[in-house]
């Protein structure tokens, strides 16, 4: 649950974050550069310290797969790409706003695509574990391309480019909310599968475990 409360406030920042930028968008005034690097920094560090924690648990369960050579249990948690960014984003805003408000789409574009690559790797985790459904990956391809439109293309996004990103940072943290519960919930039922084919004694082939993947899959 450590990792679903990290990927929550994470969540949590990214719209708080874009709620600033939807609604003071024409005022780039140093308070809310400011305030937008203290809540990076703050998530930050929280996914880091989460990251630390989760490895940490996981060299203690240990490694295990099952007869086809699938990992499903003891998983590391993918490294903190984002929460390192927004750290370092994070101390640069707060501590020197100005230099950084003509270039901040840049930098939340930029914030956006480490995101969206996150959210890709954990998604990829997830169907280790079980189902993941085709819906889960439209999101995060929407915000990639939004984050590398703002980069590449900016003239794409012109007419109201903090406005964009704004709404971008909302779509982010709902969607990061989502996937860590549907991380969660497929590690829940890979364990689940686990003790029941050890108490029914059909480890050796794996087999059961692959029925009770199927049936999670179909119900998705």
């Amino acid at each position: 649950m450590k990792v679903v409360h990290s990927s929550f406030f994470r969540a949590l920042c990214a719209i708080i974050v874009g709620a600033l930028l939807i609604q003071y968008r024409e005022q780039t005034v140093t308070w809310i550069t400011i305030a937008i690097g203290v809540l990076f920094f703050l998530s930050g560090i929280i996914s880091i310290a989460t990251y630390f924690s989760a490895k940490r648990n996981a060299s203690k369960v240990g490694i295990v797969y099952d007869a086809n050579g699938k990992q499903i249990s003891g998983l590391v948690p993918s490294f903190p790409i984002v929460g390192i960014g927004s750290l370092i984003l994070g101390l640069i805003l707060a501590l020197m706003p100005n230099t950084f408000i003509n270039s901040l789409m840049f930098i939340l574009s930029v914030i956006l695509i480490m995101g969206a690559l996150t959210q890709f790797t954990n998604l990829a985790t997830a169907r280790k574990m079980g189902g993941v459904g085709f819906v889960y990956w439209i999101f995060p391809s929407i915000i990639l391309l939004v984050g590398l439109l703002a980069i590449i293309k900016p003239s794409a996004i012109a007419s109201a480019p903090l406005f964009i990103i704004g709404w971008t940072m909302l779509i982010y943290g709902v969607v990061e909310c989502i996937n860590a519960f549907k991380l969660a919930n497929n590690k829940r039922k890979w364990a689940k599968a686990e003790e029941v084919s050890s108490a029914a004694g059909t480890t050796e082939n794996g087999s059961y475990i692959e029925e009770i993947k199927e049936e999670e899959e179909k119900k998705e």
